[in-house]
């Protein structure tokens, strides 16, 4: 005991003392909200959190060979070698003919510099063991920014597969000199090409084969550095040869010499053209029944990906690209040139962070409101004040520690209002309840603040920790779902550490200054109790006097729960890791049969969008075939972007806003699935619907291991 009798303060009442009528409390205040403000403006917005998980294509060519072949002699053996790579989770090969496919993935939250390493270091060292035939391995690294944000696809009227990539080339030069665009792809389209149809009878007149000409070719398409010399007091570099440009330039290449007399490309030539080249794919573009306009039918289309460096933000990355593409109109872009936004997933992390914050916002003004109801208008202003410096510095803690604003992090943040108002609550309503205390009566208010601050501080530190006990574990889940998952822990954790200190810096503050009309009418007697009292102890006194009524009611309790539970056994609600996301696009994996011809498998992918463009809520949808469409996380786990064979197209499908329809995409998908597949049996093709993942994606639905 201190001198007087008096208890001596705790922990938290000393800092209360401190700061209750400190200057420095309302700068803290302040100071948090910056920081907070500092965070939503910095910190990159993305849809998805950023996953670590290090993954690598190792590319081995052996020409000839068969896929029994290949996997003894080249898939097998790079298998055992990368499996010996310390940090390596799985390794799935792929034969095929001629090719071997292995994708390495390390154990999440390996750093991609030393599996990177490590990887090199193995397949270099054993250079001495490849096969004869087989090719040294390319290696390819594979992560979660090489996904394009943006997908920008040019269609018209007046234009054709060769036009439209010419001005995509144009275009796609322009869109690189954006900061932070990391890399660009054009998909489809018919590129520039000189083609040169030999005359095999003028060849033999001449006594000469193809192969000959075709080396004087390449030889003639060369230019070098051929030395330099000085004149006049200046030195002079002499370059030889240039490059080819056009069919004019061919045909006066000299391929042989015959009887003393030069042989020119065009004596031995039965044609030069210089114009589109074969078609290797098709990419469509259509308009669905939700689109703007009257525009009907398929047109030739191309399609430029943008991606974006990592650690940057999505959406100031394609507005960017968007203001690119209006100025660069009527100068670069035609005035009846289309280029429509296929993909924006910078527009849709802004409008599902800025619809989070805006829920959040709600979260608070709700919980306030029900403080109100509760307590009174001003003991929820001390709560209101408390919740956004709480929130304010867990946001920060989200910037500093490298987090994204995305739907997990602010999700945390939503989750944690419920539990982080309990500090401040517990707070204010015992500083209340000693302003009203008759004892109190005259004696100075802070000191007042200060003893019911102590009072509750040790329960409400235990409790603060129980509670982040209960939630940090979560933080070490394993594999893809925990750093997905990881926000939520941390996020919560942080805000409930920073509610504790806000509850025992700010609250004691702002209630001496909000609160103290209740010590100004406090009297020697008691007040009467309040209905909310007066209700409890109609509930409750029975139950404490009475041991029957008390089991009765534990019993009940139990049973609840056991219905509760049983809810899951008879199936009468699904238990799932994550809800479906309502998403705006899905995508349609065709595979026909092996043989088909790249105009059958386009045949078929237009039937298959004629039916997906007659839905209400299709806006427009794309057709890839022969080719891969841009890629999303999925697509980037299950290698879609590998689909190029003559059989195979892959359709991407965009909805309507997720405001201006009533069904979701999921529902959607699981609606349109049958009919699609009807269609596909007509032709003897597999068709996938390929959903956006609402968590990380997966190899397979259902992976087996042997």
């Amino acid at each position: 005991m201190a001198a007087g009798g008096k208890t001596p303060l705790r922990i938290a009442g000393l800092i209360a003392r401190s700061f209750i009528n400190s200057k420095l409390t309302p700068l803290f205040v302040a100071a948090s909200l910056l920081l907070g403000a500092f965070a939503i403006w910095k910190t990159p917005r993305e849809e998805e959190p950023q996953i670590v998980v290090p993954m690598l294509d190792v590319f081995v060519q052996m020409p000839g060979a068969s896929p029994a072949e290949v996997e003894q002699r080249a898939s097998i053996p790079m298998e055992r070698l990368l499996r010996e790579v310390p940090g390596v989770e799985y390794v799935y090969s792929i034969s095929q003919p001629g090719m071997s496919l292995l994708v390495v993935r390390f154990y999440v939250g390996t750093k991609e510099e030393d599996a990177i390493i490590k990887t090199y270091n193995k397949l270099y060292s054993n250079f001495d063991r490849i096969p004869q035939g087989v090719s040294q391995p390319l290696i390819k690294v594979r992560s979660i920014d090489d996904v394009p944000i943006m997908a920008l696809t040019l269609w018209g009227k007046n234009y054709d597969s060769y036009q439209l990539r010419q001005i995509a080339g144009e275009l796609e030069n322009q869109l690189k000199q954006l900061d932070n665009v990391s890399e660009t792809k054009i998909i489809g389209g018919l590129p520039r090409q000189v083609r040169v149809t030999l005359d095999t009878q003028k060849l033999a007149a001449y006594g000469m084969m193809p192969g000959a000409v075709v080396a004087q070719l390449q030889q003639a398409n060369a230019r070098g550095d051929a030395g330099s010399f000085a004149r006049d007091n200046q030195q002079f570099a002499v370059e030889a040869g240039r490059f080819l440009g056009t069919a004019n330039d061919l045909q006066q290449i000299v391929v042989g010499v015959r009887q003393g007399r030069p042989v020119y490309l065009r004596d031995v030539a039965a044609s030069i053209a210089d114009g589109p080249a074969e078609p290797e794919d098709y990419v469509l573009y259509a308009n669905g029944a939700a689109a703007n306009g009257p525009v009907r039918g398929d047109y030739p289309a191309v399609t430029i990906t943008l991606a974006k460096r990592k650690g940057t933000n999505a959406t100031d990355i394609t507005q960017a690209a968007e203001k690119k593409i209006e100025s660069l109109r009527g100068y670069l872009l035609p005035p009846d040139l289309n280029v429509t936004v296929t993909r924006n997933y910078g527009e849709t992390a802004k409008d599902k962070s800025d619809e989070l914050l805006k829920h959040l916002l709600i979260a608070t003004l709700s919980v306030t409101l029900l403080i109100a109801l509760a307590l009174g208008w001003r003991e929820s202003g001390v709560v209101l004040i408390a919740i956004p410096v709480t929130l304010a510095l867990t946001l920060f803690i989200f910037y500093f520690f490298g987090y994204t604003l995305n739907r997990v992090t602010l999700f945390a943040l939503i989750f944690s209002i419920g539990i982080l108002v309990d500090d401040a609550i517990v707070v204010v309503e015992n500083i209340v309840r000693h302003f009203r205390m008759p004892a109190n009566c005259g004696r100075n208010l802070s000191a007042i603040a200060v003893e019911a601050v102590d009072e509750v501080g040790n329960p409400t530190i235990l409790a603060t920790f129980a509670v982040i006990a209960a939630i940090l574990p979560m933080a070490f889940v394993r594999g893809l779902m925990g750093p997905y998952m990881r926000p939520i822990p941390v996020g919560a954790s942080a805000a409930m550490l920073f509610s504790l200190i806000v509850a025992f810096i700010v609250s004691p503050w702002s209630a001496l200054r909000l609160l103290r009309h209740y010590a100004e009418r406090v009297t020697n007697e008691h007040e009467p109790e309040g209905w909310t009292t007066r209700l409890y102890r109609r509930i409750m006194d029975p139950l404490v006097a009475h041991a029957r009524r008390r089991w009765l009611f534990l019993g009940s309790m139990v049973v609840l729960l056991l219905l509760a539970c049983s809810l899951v056994a008879f199936k009468l609600v699904k238990v799932k890791m994550l809800p479906f996301d309502n998403k705006s696009e899905f995508q349609l994996i065709v595979d026909m049969p092996n043989g088909a011809t790249l105009e059958q498998t386009t045949r078929v992918a237009q039937e298959l969008g004629q039916y997906l463009g007659k839905q209400p809520e299709v806006v427009n949808y794309q057709i890839y075939a022969g080719t891969s469409g841009p890629y999303n996380f999925n697509g980037l786990v299950r290698h879609y972007f590998l689909r190029h064979g003559a059989n195979q197209a892959d359709i991407q499908v965009n909805l309507q806003n997720v405001h201006q329809r009533s069904a979701q995409s999921h529902e959607i998908a699981k609606r349109l699935r049958p009919d699609l597949v009807e269609i596909g049996n007509k032709y003897g093709a597999r068709l996938k619907l390929a959903e956006v993942p609402p968590g990380p994606p997966v190899l397979e639905t259902l992976v087996a291991e042997v």
